[in-house]
């Protein structure tokens, strides 16, 4: 038995690879909120269900798996702008103003799927154009997560190069500044917080479809995978660009996805300490900066003293050639 095989099972490694790069999604919809606006939104635990009861129901009604998807996209973006609403227009803080969109949107997604729970059994979701071509479950998932954070990673990208993009990063970075220059920082709010739950709620319409269910309650801790992927990419791979930590986010989401696999297969865990474990991993990724902080420090003072230690002592000559006047 190798060290791999040790910590989990080939199965258990693709199918956490799977997951972790269609929940990259949710990721980077959590990076615009948290890194860019710098805004604690909480949005994300109802706009993720939103997302998948909607492309769920829509599919059962007999709408093209894409085509729902997108459709759940638009109800996403409907939920940031109630978020930013609340925020700018009525004043009302932020992190309270996600709390209230996320309470209400669990009436909404019990109206929208009739009930606490919609299976999609023997509906076609877009992983079928992947498994008619004989791809098992995981490997379409695999695919599609690659082909998805692509080309959300490509347009995010497109998106902040722009004169927009700019001025929704500087309204996170520096309000003040760039409300002087006279941009409307409350709709820069509102535009970032509706494109964060578009993201969101696709991931949670992708999620749906891979697991063949939507549920009311899958919204519960999403917030906390989002920042722990974040966290867990930015200590590892930096964030100098906008393109670095969007593919750092991507690598945070699979590498989280994978200690969580490894956990509960190897370690003793069980499916129902997914929360904890959850909340352990992102205390222990939000401690890591701080950690290498402090480690980075001692090292440059151990290298300091190291130095100063080999310096020379000056004799009397070199006193006298620097024009000193040693004691006799």
């Amino acid at each position: 038995m190798n060290i791999f095989t040790y910590i989990m099972s080939p199965s258990s490694f693709f199918g956490a690879i799977s997951q972790g790069l269609l929940w990259s999604v949710l990721a980077m919809g959590v990076y615009i909120t948290y890194r860019i606006l710098d805004f604690a939104d909480l949005t994300t635990e109802g706009s993720f269900p939103l997302g998948a009861a909607v492309a769920a129901k829509y599919i059962l009604s007999g709408y093209n798996p894409i085509a729902a998807t997108f459709i759940a996209m638009g109800y996403g973006l409907l939920a940031g702008l109630i978020t930013g609403f609340l925020n700018t227009k009525l004043k009302i803080p932020g992190l309270l103003s996600g709390i209230l969109v996320m309470t209400g949107l669990y009436s909404i997604n019990l109206r929208i799927m009739g009930k606490a729970n919609l299976p999609l059994l023997k509906q076609p979701t877009v992983l079928t154009f992947f498994s008619d071509m004989g791809m098992t479950n995981t490997r379409a998932a695999m695919i599609l997560g690659i082909i998805t954070a692509v080309v959300v990673i490509l347009l995010l990208w497109a998106l902040f190069s722009t004169e927009l993009g700019f001025a929704i990063r500087a309204t996170g970075n520096n309000p003040h500044m760039i409300r002087a220059l006279g941009v409307n920082t409350d709709f820069m709010t509102m535009l970032g917080l509706m494109l964060s739950n578009a993201l969101i709620s696709l991931a949670g319409a992708l999620i749906a479809q891979y697991n063949g269910f939507a549920d009311v309650g899958m919204g519960t801790g999403t917030i906390v995978i989002g920042l722990a992927s974040v966290i867990i990419g930015e200590v590892l791979f930096g964030r100098t660009t906008v393109v670095r930590s969007l593919f750092s986010v991507v690598c945070g989401s699979i590498l989280y996805r994978l200690i969580i696999a490894a956990a509960l297969e190897r370690r003793g865990f069980q499916p129902t300490d997914l929360k904890l474990l959850s909340s352990i991993v992102l205390a222990v990724c939000l401690s890591l900066p701080l950690v290498k902080e402090k480690y980075n420090r001692i090292v440059n003072r151990k290298n300091k003293v190291k130095e100063s230690s080999q310096e020379p002592s000056l004799t009397k000559d070199d006193t006298l050639l620097k024009g000193g006047n040693p004691s006799c």
